[in-house]
Order: structure tokens, then sequence, then C-alpha cells
């Protein structure tokens, strides 16, 4: 049963005992005998998604080779953002640098526009690898990116480098799409909090590092050199995913169908067994990306029904979960960009002066990056499996994570609304209070994309990659008008009421973590019927 009608109006022990899509059994309560004769429980995690008898299922794969792809999907991550990054700190470079010179306000289109098609090419690159698989888009996308970077290093004019930027953000969108959802298909529930942390480490440590690297490359060496180290790190990258990774997209489901179900004769116990048998053998010898003896490197897989995927993310709009975490992206990381553009402007001009320096100002960031991805590792799977434990049934529920980023939502909304009071009162030692402010939002984006990401693969697994379609949307067109509209502001009002206006915004979006937390688990209830009948992508 689904419908909101119907969920909302179930008791609470009902909905405890409910095991909509997202409801798991992850801990197994077992009684057992010790010496002394008395009964002690004995709890065991239940392995999920369950993982099938075959070589070929990523869930299976050694740790080495797990260890292998999500260190390439981080790196993939950390590069992608430190080419959009490193621009920021090295802008007012650009203006002395770049012949005719253009004003800092229209300079700063060369991160808006990166920004923007960062996020809205995923409409594209994700129906792309739902159809012919993750690894063939991958290595396209990084192969694109290599080009690309190397066209903005040669760009002599502001026009031609602009539309090389372009492009480059469209070659950059599978980073925060097709990434997290390669690292979702090889870990399983109870490992994907810390791994997908690891993950966002990366992700976020791209775009810290490349604010602090960006001012003195191009001081020292030349803007065009940003590229130049851009191209060499993507083509590391690219070798990266053409040796270490291999198809993750794998149909479990069919697979399970078929060990439990080796022959169907007469009507048989599985509904629609006799009518599908030929697709699920089809499915298991054609769709799984790697042969029956391991995991393959071969570049070709094709599902069909490009169409559909390509409406998907759309679909993904009728879900709470995918609200929450998008407005909490979206208004979390354009905060960040929006910091990392104006914030070397500030401390290049008095009384601060820093001149090449102002890259420092990605410390504050770095340090919050480290200290969010410190407190990620360590809760993000904690207090799901302490929960399912404490329960007689064994549950774990996605909404369980939730309380982890309350602190990171805390802490990022007043960091940014610090760095607009920091920034409109200049001093001698306001630049302190720019640098804990940044840190604070740095904080966040590392705990709380990871908690965001987890949540919406728990819930909703088979459409998870969708669902990032629409986050990185959403962080895309927040960032983009933002960081287009941010320079013009703030020569007009100031720091203090545009920063002011996007703390109320962002505060707006935190709040929505609550009633999916109180109310996470009717929700899920009552969209249940939008969801695919299979649990696997």
């Amino acid at each position: 049963m689904s419908g909101w009608k119907y969920a909302f109006a179930l008791s609470k022990q009902q909905v405890a005992d409910a095991e909509p899509p997202g409801t798991v059994r992850l801990v197994e309560h077992q009684l057992h005998r010790t010496r002394s004769g008395r009964n002690e429980q004995e709890d065991h995690i239940e392995l999920f998604p369950p993982p099938s008898r075959s070589p070929a299922d990523p869930l299976n794969w050694p740790k080495w080779r797990k260890s292998a792809i999500l260190s390439t999907m981080g790196l993939y991550c950390f590069v992608a953002n430190f080419a959009v990054a490193a621009l920021a700190p090295a802008i007012p470079i650009i203006q002395h640098q770049l012949l005719p010179p253009k004003s800092l306000p229209t300079l700063t289109h060369l991160i808006a526009v990166t920004v923007l098609m960062q996020g809205i090419g995923n409409i594209l690159w994700v129906p792309l690898a739902n159809t012919f698989g993750r690894r063939p888009i991958l290595i396209l996308s990084m192969l694109m990116c290599t080009l690309f970077s190397v066209w903005c290093g040669a760009a002599t004019s502001f026009n031609s480098l602009l539309a090389a930027r372009i492009l480059q953000g469209f070659a950059l969108g599978p980073a925060e799409t097709i990434s997290p959802d390669v690292v979702g298909e090889i870990y399983f529930l109870h490992e994907r909090g810390r791994a997908l942390t690891i993950y966002t480490f990366f992700l976020s440590g791209g775009s810290l590092v490349g604010g602090i690297a960006g001012a003195y490359i191009a001081g020292k060496l030349g803007y065009q050199y940003i590229f130049w180290i851009s191209t060499a790190m993507f083509g590391f990258v690219l070798l990266c995913e053409l040796f270490l990774v291999p198809e993750t997209m794998f149909d479990r489901e069919a697979q399970l169908v078929l060990e439990q179900h080796p022959s169907v004769t007469g009507d048989g116990s599985f509904s629609d067994e006799k009518a599908n048998v030929e697709t699920i053998e089809h499915a298991v010898g054609g769709n799984n990306g790697a042969s029956s003896s391991g995991p393959s490197l071969k570049i070709g897989l094709y599902r069909g029904e490009f169409l559909k995927h390509l409406l998907g993310p759309w679909r993904s709009l009728a879900f709470p979960g995918t609200w929450m975490v998008m407005l909490h992206y979206g208004g979390l990381l354009g905060g960040l960009v929006t910091i990392s553009v104006v914030g070397p402007q500030f401390l290049a001009m008095p009384p601060y002066l820093w001149g090449n320096n102002v890259g420092l100002l990605g410390l504050g960031g770095f340090v919050g990056c480290i200290l969010g991805g410190i407190g990620t590792y360590f809760t993000a799977d904690l207090l799901v499996k302490r929960l399912a434990k404490k329960e007689s049934h064994g549950l774990a529920e996605p909404e369980s994570r939730l309380p982890a980023m309350f602190p990171a939502l805390f802490l990022s909304t007043m960091g940014i609304l610090m760095f607009g009071m920091c920034a409109a009162n200049p001093s001698p030692h306001a630049w302190a209070g720019i640098m804990v402010a940044y840190g604070m939002v740095g904080f966040g984006i590392t705990q709380i994309p990871s908690i965001g990401f987890s949540y919406l693969m728990d819930s909703y697994n088979a459409i998870s990659a969708d669902c990032f379609v629409m986050t990185t949307i959403a962080r895309a067109i927040v960032s983009f008008a933002w960081t287009f509209f941010i320079g013009g502001w703030v020569d007009t009002a100031g720091a203090a009421l545009p920063f002011g206006i996007f703390t109320l915004i962002m505060g707006v979006f935190a709040l929505m973590t609550i009633p999916v937390w109180l109310l996470g688990k009717r929700m899920r209830i009552a969209t249940s019927g939008y969801l695919p009948k299979h649990a696997n992508h």
C-alpha cells in the first residue's frame, strides 16, 4: 500500500513495523547459550544489498579493487573541482594578465558558467550512463575534460576562454553524479556512509586546494598554467579509469533469480518467471558489464530505454528526500563558491593587501573540511547500526543518518553570515573572522553531502543516480546565480546584505531536515508506489 492519506493514517507502531523501500533488516538478533547456561543475545550485521554468488557482482570484488575504484572516483572529483575553483583566487591576477583587460565582475563569469554547465550537463550524462554503463561514460567524460583543459590553456582571448570553460564544465558533470553512484554500487549499506565520506572529502578538497593554489600558480607562472596542471591531472585520472575501474552496473536481481530458479518449467513459484526467463538470462549474460569469471575492463554495454532514462531525473522530484538534499547541497555549495570568488578580492584590497597570498583563504576551508570529514567518517554508519541494534526487529532506517547533519547545517549557515559581517567591516584583524567563517562552511561541505547522498542511496536505491542529477542541477543553478550576480551586488550594496540574504535562504533549506527526519518514513511509505519494482539500478 502507498499514498499520502494511507501513510499518515498509520499508527506509530504500524510505521515502525513497516518495511517500505529504504527500510532494511540490517541486524539479526540471535540468542546463544553460554557455558554458564545463560542465554545471551548476539547481533549479526546482515549484508544489504544481498550479494549474488557471481564473481562479476561488484559487492563480491576484493577490498583492493574497491579501494582502487573509490580512490579513482575521489581523484576524479578532486581534479574536477580543482579545475573549477583554482581560477577564483586568480581573478585579480587574470585581470592584469588577460588582454584586453576585463572587469572583475565579468571575469567571475569564467567560474559561474563552468559551475552551471557542470550541473546542467548531467541531464544528458546520467541517462547515457544508465543506458550504456558507467565505464564508457566516465572515460569519455575524462577524455573531454583533458581536451577542453588544453583549449583553456591555449586560449588567447576572453571569449575563447569562456567558450572552453563552458565545454569543460559540461565534461565535468559525471564527477558529482555518476561517481557517487559507482561508489554506492560496490559497498554494502553498512559500509556506504564511510565510503561516501572519503569520496566527499576528495570532492570538497579539490575546491579548497584549488582555492589555495590558484593565486600562486597564476602569480608565479601565469594563469594558463592552472589549465596545464589540470590537464596533467586529468590525463592521470583517465589512465586510472582505463586500468582500475571496471563496469559496476550489475543486474543483481536477475542474477539472484537465476541462482534461485536455474530452470523454469510449468507455472513456477516465481511470478512471471516463464515469461521473463529469456530476458533474465539475457540480463545476466549481457548487462553485467563483466564476465562470470570476475570484473572486466571491456567497454561496451547497452540496456536500452534511453528516453525513459532521460525523463527519470525529473520523476525523482516526487520524493521529498530529493528536495531536501538538493536544496541543502545547492545552498551550501552556492555559499562556498561565492566566498571563494569574492573572498580573495577582499583580501587583495586594503587593509589586507595579501597579493599572491589571497589563496591562503582556502586554508580555513581546508581545515574545516578535514574536521568535517573526520566527524562524518565516524558517525555516518555508526548511527544506522546503533539504532538498528536497539530495535527489536533490527530494521535500519535512512532517517537515522540525518541527525549527524544538524551540527554541520548550523555551523555552515552561521559561517555564511559571519563571512558577510567580517567582509563588510574590514579591519587589520578581520581576516581571522573571514578564515574561520570559510572553515565553518568547509565543515559543512564535507559532512552534509556525504550524509545526504547516503540518504538518497538508502531511500531510493533504484533511482539514486537520477536523484543526484537533480541535486547537481540545483547546486549549479544556485551557485551560478549567486556567483554571477555577487560581484556587482557587493560593489553596490556591500557584503552584509547579500550574505545576510544567503544566510536566510540557507537557513530555510536547513530547516527542511526536521520534517524529513521526523516523518521521513511515512513519506517513503506514501511514495513507495512511484519507485521501480526492482531494488537495484
